[in-house]
């Protein structure tokens, strides 16, 4: 029996197998010492049992080589990164320290080590990043594009490997991050089969019904699937071959996440899709005919197949800023049905398969490296500025979002994400632009700043010398950049008004001789209701309060500390807000959110109404308040998909002594006095208050909503169970 840090058998062979076929997959990648060198640390590391299992029982040095043989095979790295991830956790082990990886295997090594080492200690002690890490995890990432590739890969060999975890919720939790974090980043960098795995076997964890139902669809449907794919492809290969062209075609079916999208999109069954392959004719031909063959092809399709120009997309005159290059267009193919057709050379198919790993071995090619440099430069750039919360909604952004083309009048070109504005533009040239825009004129139109950009446009920015950033662009601004810059100039605006303010303060203080002294100053503050300095000298800039108001205060406040006048007034200093006054809840209720904090304001989600006793958790809204949730609210599904890393675990604790409004829909037969028999149930029970009732009746029948307040489930479902044996109720569901 192995213990926690040893291998089993089972690993020991595997670590062997895979050990032999990353050997052979490296070649002469690895030296002679780098090999020896990593078999003694790796020795080293099983006899002292140095290196620990994960939060699911996996074993590192297994993940490590399993992650390195993707990070060959599916992405093509070199020498440095599979050495960085190999001696990633001997460093954090001690069995090889930082200064001897860089003497060692050199400073790029050492460079990926300290990145992945920082990774590491985010994920220790949680298998997920939460938001409060998600800026160090940027800062790790940014460092080097190799350590974004290596994560990726280990993304997807955890994902692999926990199909038989036993903690289910770290399961999810880990499923969930992958879906939102790392699958659009394998995105972002061109690593398209790591994307649709990533987003499968998401998908299986997280919704298990929806992936096999598709996936035996796929299976029970992939004979007749096959035989038409050959029926649109064998005249196409004829004309092809006539024209003298060489190259080879490939069907390929969409991913099961895909599919289950484009379901709940279009709200159908599976037999509503129709798109469900695409046909990719992959072209040998040398670099300076690609795009001509490419072309070629497309022209002797469209003449076979009646083209949907709606669905046309040319990444071939202009590659997506990750490299990827391709024609693809729709046709309407034999019996009536749409087939996607993807045409690309060799090239760009290895392009689209690896990413801008195999991007950059191509010299002479444009976009890749410097195209993702800059985008890692405006991470560095948002992580200087903002809440790490509005930080990972914009990373988010910027990973998910597809691209539109937009030139200046010069005709320099720029890529924006589709829903790009004018304003994102303005920014996208320079700060002080942004900073300075009113509007713009695209194609010699005069527009708003609001203005949506599209592909082609040609855009001129209107900027006026007095113009200055408002808080509502933030509203405005789609991309990170732009709205990093803009939280930087109202901090810094915002910061020069206040310095104002506070001069402003001193003149008159100066002029009716009161010589202001710093701790009375910060008393009166108080007084009036102002707890940080800051938000106090923005009030007078704002004109919310007058000078002379904090003035007097100031002086009242000054014969109070001398003991010339007794104050009434109760200080804020002793003020404490309760938790949940709007909602009615009590001392004696406590959520522990968070594995053990206590204490943190919080609201009740209107959504669902949690009530004492419910299984909930916390979401961290963008204002930075904590709303709870029941578990099954109806809105939770889209909330853990689209902002996984803003849930927080939430219980309660204590006695439910705190009064909670709810409402039930109740539906029956519309007899005599059925509504006084719901009443009365309810007024027989003192801890239950009726807050309103409506109900309407329609051909013999009727249905109502009941507002309650009560204080835990317990008595909830006492009552709905009384509720549902009055005689004529059909029906009694909370909403």
């Amino acid at each position: 029996m192995a213990t926690q840090n040893t291998l089993t058998n089972a690993e020991t062979t595997l670590l062997r197998e895979c050990s032999e076929k990353l050997n052979q997959l490296l070649g002469t990648d690895l030296n002679d010492y780098d090999r020896e060198r990593l078999a003694a640390l790796w020795n080293e590391a099983l006899e002292t049992g140095a290196v620990a299992r994960d939060a699911f029982g996996l074993h590192p040095l297994v993940s490590d080589v399993e992650t390195a043989e993707i990070l060959v095979t599916e992405i093509g790295v070199s020498r440095a990164a599979v050495l960085g991830l190999l001696l990633n956790h001997f460093a954090a082990a001690g069995l090889i320290s930082q200064d001897e990886v860089k003497t060692q295997f050199g400073n790029d090594v050492s460079t990926i080590v300290q990145g992945l080492a920082r990774i590491n200690e985010l994920y220790e002690k949680n298998p997920i990043i939460e938001s409060e890490n998600f800026r160090q995890l940027l800062l790790s990432l940014a460092t080097d594009m190799r350590v974004i590739l290596i994560v990726i890969a280990s993304r997807v060999c955890v994902m692999r490997n926990i199909k038989d975890a036993e903690n289910d919720k770290a399961r999810r939790k880990v499923s969930t991050e992958a879906a939102y974090l790392y699958a659009p980043l394998a995105h972002k960098l061109g690593l398209y089969k790591l994307k649709s795995e990533l987003e499968d076997l998401s998908l299986k964890y997280l919704e298990h019904d929806a992936y096999y139902l598709i996936k035996e669809k796929l299976n029970a449907t992939k004979k007749s699937r096959d035989a038409y794919i050959e029926r649109f492809i064998k005249p196409i290969d004829e004309r092809l071959k006539a024209a003298g062209l060489n190259f080879h075609m490939k069907g390929r079916t969409k991913s099961i996440h895909s599919i289950w999208q484009k379901m709940k999109k279009q709200k159908c069954p599976f037999e509503g899709v129709y798109d469900l392959f695409a046909i990719r004719i992959i072209l040998d031909s040398p670099l300076e005919r690609e795009k001509q063959d490419c072309w070629q092809v497309f022209s002797i399709i469209t003449d076979m197949y009646q083209p949907n120009p709606k669905r046309m997309r040319d990444w071939l005159s202009i590659p997506k800023s990750n490299g990827y290059e391709s024609l693809h267009i729709t046709v309407m193919g034999p019996e009536g049905k749409w087939v996607e057709v993807q045409i690309r050379t060799e090239r760009m198919d290895e392009v689209a398969e690896r990413g801008l790993a195999a991007h950059w071995r191509y010299k002479g090619v444009k976009g890749g490296e410097a195209a993702v440099e800059s985008w890692l430069q405006s991470i560095r750039g948002a992580l200087e500025t903002g809440d790490d919360l509005q930080l990972m909604d914009q990373f988010k952004m910027d990973l998910y979002e597809d691209e539109v083309f937009v030139f200046t009048p010069h005709g320099d070109l720029f890529k924006l994400p589709q829903g790009a504005t004018v304003l994102d533009f303005a920014y996208a040239i320079h700060t002080k632009i942004g900073n300075k825009c009113t509007g713009g004129r695209i194609n010699g139109k005069m527009v708003t700043l609001r203005h949506i950009l599209q592909s082609g446009d040609q855009v001129e920015i209107m900027t006026h010398a007095n113009q200055t950033p408002k808080q509502d662009w933030l509203n405005v601004a789609k991309t990170g950049r732009a709205r990093s810059k803009i939280r930087q100039a109202l901090k810094e605006m915002s910061a020069k008004q206040a310095a104002f303010a506070k001069e402003e303060l001193e003149r008159k203080a100066r002029n009716r001789k009161i010589e202001l002294e710093e701790a009375t100053l910060m008393h009166t503050m108080t007084r009036l209701g102002y707890r940080v300095v800051t938000d106090f000298y923005k009030a007078l800039a704002d004109g919310v309060i007058d000078i002379n108001e904090v003035l007097t205060a100031y002086l009242a406040q000054q014969r109070h500390e001398r003991g010339e006048i007794s104050s009434q007034t109760v200080s804020a200093d002793n003020f404490t807000a309760p938790t949940n006054a709007a909602l009615g809840a009590g001392k004696a209720d406590v959520l522990v959110i968070d594995h053990n904090m206590r204490g943190i304001e919080y609201t009740l989600a209107r959504c669902c109404q949690p009530v004492y006793g419910d299984e909930v958790f916390g979401f961290l809204t963008s204002g930075g308040g904590i709303k709870i949730h029941r578990t099954n609210c109806p809105n939770a599904p889209s909330l853990r998909e689209r902002y996984g890393y803003r849930i927080i675990d939430a219980r309660w604790e204590g006695k439910g002594n705190s009064q909670y409004g709810i409402t039930l829909r109740i539906v029956g037969q519309d007899d005599l006095g059925i509504v006084n028999n719901i009443t009365s149930i309810i007024s027989k029970d003192e801890k239950i208050l009726l807050r309103s009732i409506s109900i309407d009746s329609h051909d013999g029948l009727f249905s109502g909503t009941l507002t309650i307040m009560l204080d835990d489930t317990a008595r909830l479902k006492q009552l709905m169970q009384k509720l549902a044996n009055v005689r004529g109720v059909k029906n009694v569901e909370r909403m």
